[in-house]
């Protein structure tokens, strides 16, 4: 087991990994005799005591993990109400949001009931934004269910759905009362979604960790085969680098935005793929655009350029795609969250462990960008 926690100024919650805890004293009866192990629903008491609570899960997760989740906050004394939706970004909407107020509202659920997110990034992003929003703000808590949302979206606060022109664009910041993962779910996650976590894996240490990009290169074949302790070592480092910058930069008004390395490419690349290219996918090939940009700007090494490609390469995660037109790429990125006075802003590496925000690259800098990974 690990625990990092996340210091912000008016906020503090921990993040708890702990393999098995999501089924412990479900599938093992007893194991809570005497009370010297916790279970999910007795953390979720510890932090939101009530008589209600309300679930918020995908489809597909709910059949693996919703029956534990729904008996283990049972046998804490809570009146549970499931919210299920269809899972994938065109599900993370205002009409889903929509629909679990009405849920929300029919069971009665008052300002002390708790809505935890069961799932991946866009359950948890889903499940927040109605946290922050039902009754003005009702205790929020994560069990995020895939890699990605263990290591970036379940850490942070951000909460927010997509509309037509773009991927979160209608959002808050809403931190959770505390976020426990589970590194147990991802023997049931499809391989390709594993490796989209790896992405932002890679990110982190390419932002600001360069020993633990070393870590993830000579560790690929144990964090695939799923070793526990690996699993362990792999999110508690990342998810700590996160807590970091959140905590310097809760709003990202600054350093946070360093956050965004990969994805202000990626997210258009994702957005003109409808989302058959996924979050992670895109994440990885936005690093790599944002990578070909800062070797042409004298940022970062060949060296290193080959370096990044070389782990990604190793983890699975794609080099190239079909990309759309760059007229059409570079009105998606014009339309992304963190663009100011119509300017797209950058995140460029300096070198591996180092990143910064940069403003007004040229538009044949970004296009050369996206032709590097274009097939």
């Amino acid at each position: 087991m690990a625990i990092v926690e996340v210091k912000l100024p008016n906020h503090q919650y921990e993040v708890r990994i702990e393999p098995g805890i999501l089924k412990r004293g479900i599938l093992e009866p007893g194991i809570l005799e005497g009370g010297s192990l916790e279970n999910l629903g007795s953390i979720v008491r510890e932090f939101a005591p009530a008589s209600k609570c309300a679930v918020v899960t995908d489809s597909a997760v709910n059949k693996l993990y919703g029956e534990s989740l729904k008996a283990s906050l049972e046998k804490s004394s809570y009146h549970v109400q499931m919210i299920e939706f269809p899972g994938g970004e065109a599900h993370k909407s205002l009409q889903t949001v929509s629909s679990c107020y009405d849920s929300l509202l029919n069971s009665r659920l008052d300002r002390r009931s708790p809505v935890i997110g069961l799932g991946g990034g866009v359950v948890g992003d889903t499940a927040g934004f109605v946290a922050a929003t039902y009754l003005r703000g009702v205790p929020f808590i994560q069990v995020p269910c895939s890699l990605l949302a263990m290591v970036d979206a379940s850490v942070g606060g951000k909460v927010g759905v997509n509309v037509p022109q773009g991927k979160n664009l209608v959002g808050a910041f809403y931190q959770p009362k505390v976020v426990v993962i589970d590194p147990n779910t991802l023997k049931t996650l499809p391989h390709r979604e594993l490796l989209c976590g790896l992405a932002e894996c890679v990110k982190h240490g390419l932002l600001a960790d360069e020993e633990l990009f070393a870590w993830t290169r000579d560790n690929v074949r144990s964090i695939l085969d799923l070793d526990p302790e690996t699993l362990v070592t792999l999110i508690s480092r990342n998810v700590a680098i996160k807590a970091a910058i959140v905590a310097e930069d809760e709003k990202e008004r600054g350093k946070r935005a360093l956050l965004n390395l990969g994805h202000t490419f990626g997210h258009a690349i994702e957005k003109t793929s409808a989302y058959s290219i996924q979050h992670g996918e895109g994440v990885a090939l936005g690093i790599l655009a944002a990578v070909e940009v800062s070797c042409r700007l004298e940022r970062c090494t060949r060296e290193e350029q080959k370096s990044i490609e070389d782990l990604l390469s190793s983890i699975g995660l794609p080099l190239t795609a079909e990309l759309t037109s760059s007229a059409d790429l570079l009105a998606a990125m014009k339309l992304d969250k963190k663009v100011l006075d119509d300017a797209i802003r950058l995140v460029l590496l300096n070198r591996i462990g180092e990143a910064e925000v940069v403003d007004g690259v040229e538009e044949s800098e970004i296009i050369a960008g996206f032709d590097r990974i274009r097939s």
